[in-house]
């Protein structure tokens, strides 16, 4: 079962390497779709085997005997290197070119020197977090390639004037699930910065597909930030490496939660989690996932909800049980650390991030807008979690993790599928959408939904994060998550209002030109949506549970009791029978509309006490004044660099005095 197991993992990230190559080659419409439906299917079927395989075996490690692997990556990274350098020479971004000459050859003089005296015993490393998140990449971002043929298609219908460059669109979709794939199950941190590069080089060929100057702009901004925390990720290898003698992350949670090394610990830990807080696009970092919007539709729902962003988070949550109050003092320096700076740094930073990108979107009329907030926000919602270092709080943010990424996909996508249709992705253009495209109003009003009512999982995890915040006993993150929480229901509730009404005299639009890749893929992600909502009890006993008993070895799990989560469920069942039962089969008696006037005839008009005929319209209040976009990224922007500043500081001020401590007891 082993040799299986290690064979499934092994497909998982080279067999998408082998397809991207494939579609380089490939301009055929027919062939391109074949090869990426069978593809993205097999991918699919391989990460619920390697779940299958896991559970049915339990946790796995693999060393991978041998340094050829290792020294092929380092080959890479300096390839990748290399054309950073050319493209910020060619469009003078020079800051990405100068983070590439710095990080690159620190990394292989490590690699070369240090680094290679170091004995790796697990290379890989797959636990109940990776399994998760392979399912997540495995499923939604093999759904997004599909969805994409259609709407790639579609886009180059409505863009002639661009060079179809679609081969590579795909090429880089499928070396960047490989990648995903790779970080995720990444036990040598070494491999694990290898990955995370590729996705942050690939992230920078996505946004910028098509080439405009503010794609350009972007992708280059994106590409600068991701950077800069793959330094902090570089930093943070060579500084465990030679101290505690260890490139693994097995074994730096191992000694940490052990009391060893601890001071040693304290920098590097606040270095990874640094590089978490970019690639999770936190204030003052956000605006790279903001500028992701100018990219095609299935580019902003693979980057924003199933993996780009989740690497980011994932790192945080495997590095939770050192950011914890409960974590024993002898970790950091034998008691003598009283505060867990990399742990409040990380608290912070989420809950001003949730609460300000959750107030930004309220202003925002731009459906892809709102979302990209939406997603800054609920990110900062699973670090602040992950931050708070408890059984509890990590239990809330990987079942976050989950829906988010369903959730979220099913609204980018359809978003992108309705503005193709009419033309524009402005909420206010939204009016009559259950008449004018009704299947598609359905699927969005499902993910929205999914993401701030209950009994859908999303509050539930709000709520057992909710629990946890106020047991850390912290007024000023408490304030930040409640706040947070209550904004956001002016902005799902205005999107809400405009899908759901009818508005006369607009006409079907769905029944012709949506492709049937878009059709399935989000007629499958509505369906996942509401599945993983009544398979809410099993999720949590069977995957999150075991993953957390592991991580937090000796610590009271103190969870919400399953059978509350069986209740939720059990709510989520009787809404959908009501639905399928009842939806379409009232008696419908059809009488003209009110118009706060004499209405003309068409429902559309009405005359006003002037007599005169008046159009009736339905419009959002979105409180510019008072949560103006620039308004909030300037507070956040201030106000996390200040938290970020700080901390780093009093970690290195904490470190040298420890040391000087340490040297005059000898």
């Amino acid at each position: 079962m082993d040799t299986m197991f290690l064979g499934t993992l092994s497909a998982l990230i080279l067999f998408p390497i082998v397809v991207a190559l494939i579609l380089l080659v490939v301009k055929s419409d027919g062939a391109r779709g074949a090869i990426v439906k069978v593809s993205a299917l097999l991918i699919a079927l391989g990460s619920i085997v390697l779940a299958v395989l896991y559970y049915m075996r339990g946790g796995q490690q693999f060393a991978f005997e041998g340094e050829t692997i290792s020294y092929i990556m380092m080959a890479i990274e300096i390839c990748l290197a290399l054309v950073i350098i050319v493209l910020s020479v060619k469009y003078k971004k020079y800051a990405a070119g100068l983070l590439a000459i710095i990080q690159t050859p620190i990394m292989v003089w490590f690699e070369l020197t240090h680094g290679h005296e170091i004995v790796v015993g697990y290379n890989l490393y797959v636990d109940g977090l990776s399994i998760i998140m392979a399912l997540i990449i495995g499923i939604i971002g093999s759904i997004i390639t599909v969805y994409a043929l259609g709407y790639m298609k579609d886009f180059q219908h409505h863009n002639p004037e661009q060079k179809d460059r679609r081969p590579w669109f795909f090429f880089i979709m499928f070396v960047f699930l490989a990648a995903m794939f790779g970080l995720v199950t990444s036990n040598n941190l070494v491999w694990m910065y290898f990955f995370w590069e590729i996705t942050s080089l690939s992230s920078f060929f996505l946004i910028g597909y098509t080439k405009t100057t503010e794609a350009t702009n972007n992708s280059f901004r994106a590409l600068i930030m991701n950077l800069s925390g793959g330094l902090a990720f570089c930093l943070a290898i060579v500084f465990i490496g030679i101290t505690c003698e260890t490139i693994e992350l097995s074994q730096l949670l191992s000694i940490g939660l052990a009391g060893g090394f601890g001071i040693y610990l304290v920098i590097p830990v606040g270095l990874l989690a640094f590089a978490g807080i970019t690639k999770a696009a936190q204030m003052p970092f956000n605006s790279w996932l903001l500028g992701a919007m100018v990219a095609p539709t299935p580019v902003s729902a693979l980057l924003h909800s199933s993996t780009m962003v989740k690497a980011g988070v994932f790192l945080i949550v495997k590095l939770s049980p050192l950011m914890g109050a409960w974590l024993p003092g002898a970790a950091f320096g034998g008691g003598v650390l009283e505060v867990n700076y990399a742990g409040l740094m990380v608290m912070f930073v989420g809950g001003l991030t949730f609460l300000l990108a959750s107030c930004a979107a309220i202003s925002q009329s731009n459906a892809k807008r709102v979302l990209a907030y939406s997603t800054v926000a609920n990110l900062g919602l699973i670090v602040l979690c992950a931050a708070l270092g408890t059984p509890a709080g990590v239990w809330a943010a990987i079942m976050l993790i989950i829906f988010h990424a369903i959730a979220k996909s099913l609204l980018f996508l359809s978003v992108g599928t309705t503005e193709h249709r009419i033309g524009s992705r402005d909420i206010e253009d939204m009016d009559g959408l259950f008449v004018r495209l009704p299947k598609v109003a359905i699927y969005m009003i499902i993910g929205i939904c999914g993401m701030f009512l209950a009994p859908f999982g999303m509050l539930i995890s709000k709520w057992a994060g909710m629990v946890s915040i106020i047991e850390a006993s912290n007024p000023l993150i408490i304030i930040m998550f409640v706040f947070g929480s209550a904004v956001t229901l002016f902005f799902w509730s205005k999107w809400l209002g405009k899908l759901c009404a009818v508005v006369a005299g607009r006409d079907d639009h769905e029944s012709i030109g949506i492709p049937g890749e878009e059709k399935f893929v989000l007629s499958l992600l509505a369906f996942l949506t509401v599945a993983v909502c009544l398979f809410f009890p099993v999720l949590s006993s069977s995957v999150v549970v075991p993953y957390l008993e592991t991580a937090f070895q000796g610590a009271d799990l103190a969870l919400i009791a399953n059978s509350n989560l069986i209740i939720m469920a059990i709510l989520v069942a009787v809404l959908v029978l009501m639905v399928a039962f009842f939806f379409g089969k009232t008696k419908k008696r059809i009488v003209p509309i009110y118009l706060s006037g004499e209405n003309v005839g068409d429902n559309l008009t009405f005359r006003n006490s002037l007599k005169q005929p008046q159009q009736a319209q339905l419009k959002n209040w979105y409180m510019q004044t008072y949560f103006g976009e620039k308004k909030m990224n300037r507070i956040g922007i201030i106000s996390t660099v200040f938290v970020i500043g700080c901390t780093f500081i009093l970690m290195a001020a904490y470190t040298i005095y420890v040391l000087i401590m340490m040297g005059g007891v000898a």
